[in-house]
């Protein structure tokens, strides 16, 4: 059981629901291995592939500038079987047919390995914001929300949201070798599509913000305060933390279990 099998599975109604409303919608079943993800890409992945700073005018596209909308999150689970391996899903219009737009942007990366745990929940988080890893691409902000710029000369060479979606798959199974399986969704099709994953994306940072402090607290750093200052007798979040607490519980209980009798 992991803490965000629900929310994968929240992601899977969204991707049905959208279709279900007749948006515009892509699926691509890319290469599982990360050498195979790489190959035949037309830009270059890897630290130092991106010169980082890429101005309005050198911009063929921009992703999720505040007025449009933006949204991402990342997911795991140590349910491989729930996770569709190497598939991307593209709601909305694709990168090289909008020169010069402004397209709103959501981002969904899901993780799945046998033996994932709390511990890689960073390392997770942190590979969605890929710094100067993909030639070309640039993040601007970050947290739960992603102002993106796709270089003219990234999409003179062929550079689209499979592009985006194998590079990251690439990076993450790089950065987080336990990860056997990875999933992107993204979603440009319109603002007010967004808001559905805005409200996953509100509960998922909860989570993580949670995980992150229980994380600091086993190498003896108290770090976990309630941001909202509620009482939790009357906190509305109340369930939603002690399911956290209640998994991350039996998680420890089972593990420690698996350590001292292996066979059991």
């Amino acid at each position: 059981m992991s803490i965000f099998d629900a929310y994968v599975n929240k992601v899977r109604e969204y991707v049905e629901d959208m279709g279900a409303r007749g948006r515009r919608m892509v699926q691509i079943q890319c290469p599982t291995s990360p050498v195979e993800l790489l190959d035949t890409l037309p830009i270059r992945v890897g630290p130092g592939a991106s010169s980082g700073l890429i101005l309005r005018t050198d911009s063929f596209a921009e992703l999720g500038n505040p007025e449009a909308g933006s949204c991402a999150f990342t997911l795991w689970t140590d349910r491989v079987a729930s996770i569709n391996n190497g598939r991307i899903t593209l709601i909305g219009p694709d990168i090289p047919e909008c020169p010069g737009a402004s397209l709103p942007f959501g981002q969904v990366m899901m993780a799945g390995g046998a033996n994932l745990t709390e511990k890689q929940h960073d390392p997770i988080r942190f590979t969605q914001y890929p710094s100067d890893r993909i030639e070309g691409y640039m993040v601007r902000s970050s947290s739960r929300y992603m102002w993106c710029r796709v270089s003219k000369d990234a999409a003179s060479k062929g550079f689209c949201f499979e592009t985006l979606g194998r590079a990251l798959m690439a990076i993450l199974r790089s950065d987080v070798p336990d990860v056997e399986a990875v999933e992107v969704v993204f979603v440009t099709s319109a603002k007010e599509d967004l808001e559905p994953l805005e409200e996953l994306s509100t509960q998922v940072e909860k989570i993580s913000n949670s995980l992150i402090a229980e994380n600091w607290k086993a190498k003896g750093f108290d770090l976990y305060e309630c941001s909202l200052g509620w009482d939790c007798s009357v906190c509305p979040d109340r369930p939603v933390c002690d399911d956290i607490r209640q998994i991350i519980k039996v998680r420890k209980v089972t593990g420690s279990q698996g350590e001292t009798n292996p066979e059991g």
